[in-house]
């Protein structure tokens, strides 16, 4: 009886073997299949959104919009700096009561100039960030569509910061596919009258102003 039960024994162990081989070829086969039809893309959103026919003429419009606020902050500036410079030429040569008014003239400006700027730049961000959202939803439809028509499976937002993204083939970039098919979805805009002037681009966003002469002690 005991060789009889070792026989068996032998041919358990075989089957079983034989069993789990089988089971690890399938998972195997089955992660190696998921793996091949896997499909990624990646897509710096913040330039495809700006670099539409609509995202540029957005922009455009934006500097428009704020370029008189620039230039009238930039004509401040050049004021304050004028004082900053008086204030440094006559210091030892005007009295101090003269010497006090003009540091708190200069002090007034410099503060209602930086809070000018800070409101200017607040409404600069915020008109950015309604443009984006508009701009954004009629993206994410043309990247779902594409998504779809490719077959891929996720897409990664290079633009967004933290970037946790360390490497990623120039292969799989679909920016580029994505401005080109927004732009054939959208509709044509009519062109400007001949007549019109071009808008004169606008400046940078408001800078901050130049720090202040310290007031005499």
């Amino acid at each position: 009886m005991l060789p009889q039960r070792r026989r068996s024994g032998v041919r358990f162990s075989t089957l079983a073997f034989s069993t789990l081989l089988t089971t690890l070829l399938a998972l195997t086969c089955g992660v190696a299949s998921a793996q091949t039809t896997l499909k990624v893309g990646v897509i710096d959103m913040q330039k495809a959104l700006l670099s539409t026919k609509d995202g540029e003429k957005a922009v455009a419009e934006l500097r428009a919009k704020f370029a008189p606020k620039q230039q009238e902050f930039e004509k401040r500036q050049a004021e304050l700096q004028a004082k900053q410079e008086q204030y440094r030429k006559t210091e030892n040569t005007i009295s101090e009561e003269a010497k006090a008014t003009l540091a708190r003239d200069i002090d007034a400006i410099t503060k209602n100039l930086q809070r000018d700027t800070d409101d200017a730049r607040q409404d600069v961000d915020q008109e950015q960030q309604r443009v984006l959202n508009e701009l954004g939803g009629k993206m994410m439809q043309v990247l779902q569509k594409y998504s779809a028509e490719k077959q891929l499976t996720m897409v990664f937002d290079v633009s967004g910061q933290p970037n946790n993204i360390l490497f990623a083939s120039n292969t799989i970039d679909i920016t580029r596919d994505i401005i080109t098919m927004y732009d054939a979805a959208a509709p044509v805009a009519p062109k400007p009258a001949t007549s019109s002037p071009a808008p004169k681009p606008a400046a940078p966003r408001p800078a901050a102003p130049a720090a202040t002469t310290p007031a005499p002690k």
